[in-house]
């Protein structure tokens, strides 16, 4: 129906529609706030390119001789727990910084919280760039975890906040479409850097993070912060006047639908106040988000979408490939996982979360399959990277617990992230094939999952998203016990 009248989406009947269109406004705040996981997939495009220089290899001795082939193992060469720590310790300083990014996120706001991502991340780069130890790049690598901590929780929360209820897939899964940019630009990057001899390639590789810095520093400050993080902080009247900017729609319909449900439910989460926000979270009524918000970033690593990126390289030259094509094979695994992620952009609002994530599995599945079966010299990367990890736990919480859930699912994770990352050269070693059959196995579990537990949120305005835990056949059960538990008190 028009806007302004109730939407039906299939499941859902009687959730409301808010006025609005696309807006230049909101296009341009989202596209920018997303650039901010440029950072992120730049450090996952140029750690796997880095860690297969020969020069760079000399902080890693053990690691060097295995890549040198000194194991007499063909899939052992990437068993060096070192150097997989120096991969996977970002990831524990990004999960460190997304638990205490909460409360500054919802104090001062995701902007200033995009910023600081932005800042920490550039004395990363610098830091790195500049090592002339181990300790300085264990250093550095902690700086940039702490800013991908930072950007990863407030960027999905910024865009799922800022974006049209109906572009909300689309905008929040252009996050996940600028990290396989950076993946790209970093692999990319890779390739003219490994032909430089001595410690200047590696150094311009890693030094190169401070270009996605400052997009995301210098696009923060030209942003304004969310209509909804603008009331919760008592900007009532700044907040009413970007809202309409980025509807397109006069002050009265605005007024009348969209900004009394947000300051309704600013008021809802001031009352709270008195409670801390970590024990609401777990409260039974929010069961159901917080079990998506820890089951969802557990598949989308244990698919080992990110682990095969972290080490493409490695995993190319340790089949074979010479160091140059083994650099150019991992620009090919950039290009490809960019197309996949357009095509969920595109179609993540037009054919719902539950189809993409369902579609996502099949296809992972039989890449699995494929890769699992053709080990050796056909081992490509074309697994397709879906989006909705990031865009499904930013979008299903109310707002008085909407930061603290964001850091529970960036945590979740970066928690398993490491693990993965840690663990994969280890498994590839002694697994062989069998790695890939273990991932394939997690996708098949996910499925699942998703059938029978996902409801669907697309066109579901965020202050609306409560109504579909009630009418879900599983889920409604927690929520209606939850109500009535408040009733008899």
């Amino acid at each position: 129906m028009e806007a302004g009248g109730a939407v039906a989406p299939a499941g859902h009947h009687g959730v409301r529609a808010y006025p609005g269109r696309l807006t230049m406004h909101m296009s341009f705040t989202c596209i920018v706030a997303a650039m901010g996981g440029l950072i992120f997939g730049y450090d996952i495009g140029i750690t796997a390119g880095v860690t297969s220089m020969d020069p760079f290899l000399k902080f890693f001795r053990s690691a060097k001789e295995r890549a040198n082939g000194s194991s007499t193992i063909k899939y052992c060469q990437l068993d060096s727990q070192v150097l997989a720590l120096f991969t996977s310790l970002l990831y524990i300083a990004a999960l460190s910084a997304s638990l205490f990014a909460s409360t500054p996120t919802r104090l001062l706001g995701r902007r200033n919280s995009m910023m600081l991502g932005g800042v920490l991340f550039m004395a990363g780069a610098i830091g790195s760039g500049l090592a002339q130890d181990s300790w300085m790049l264990i250093i550095g690598r902690l700086l940039l975890g702490l800013g991908v901590g930072f950007a990863n929780h407030s960027v999905p929360l910024y865009l799922s906040e800022m974006a049209f209820h109906k572009l909300r897939g689309a905008f929040n899964a252009s996050f996940q479409l600028f990290i396989t940019f950076g993946v790209l630009w970093a692999n990319v990057l890779n390739l003219f850097t490994a032909k430089i001899s001595g410690d200047w390639g590696w150094r311009l590789s890693l030094g190169g993070a401070v270009l996605p810095a400052l997009i995301i520093t210098l696009g923060a400050l030209v942003l304004p912060d969310t209509p909804s993080s603008m009331i919760e902080r008592g900007q009532l009247a700044d907040a009413r006047v970007l809202l309409q900017r980025i509807r397109g729609v006069c002050f009265e319909e605005v007024e009348e639908e969209e900004f009394n449900d947000l300051v309704s439910a600013a008021l809802f989460a001031s009352s709270e106040a008195n409670q801390d926000e970590w024990s609401i979270l777990l409260e039974k009524r929010y069961r159901p988000q917080l079990c998506l918000a820890i089951i969802i970033p557990f598949f989308q690593q244990f698919t080992g979408i990110n682990a095969i990126i972290f080490y493409a390289p490695l995993l190319f030259r340790s089949l074979g490939f010479g160091d140059h094509a083994s650099i150019i094979c991992a620009v090919i695994t950039g290009v490809v996982n960019v197309v996949p992620t357009l095509v969920s952009v595109y179609s993540v609002d037009k054919w719902g979360r539950r189809a993409l994530f369902l579609a996502g599995g099949a296809l992972m599945l039989l890449c699995q399959a494929v890769i699992a079966a053709s080990l050796g010299a056909e081992l490509w990367d074309w697994l397709p990277n879906c989006p909705l990890g990031w865009l499904l736990p930013s979008e299903i919480f109310p707002l008085e617990i909407r930061s603290a859930a964001q850091s529970v699912s960036v945590s979740v994770n970066m928690a398993f992230t490491f693990a993965v990352a840690q663990i994969f050269s280890a498994m590839l070693c002694h697994l062989e094939f069998g790695v890939f059959v273990f991932f394939g196995f997690f996708v098949v579990v996910m499925s699942v999952f998703i059938y029978f537990f996902l409801p669907e949120t697309k066109e579901i305005p965020l202050e609306e998203m409560s109504q579909i835990w009630t009418n879900h056949w599983y889920w409604s059960r927690f929520v209606t016990v939850a109500v009535a538990d408040e009733v008899e008190e």
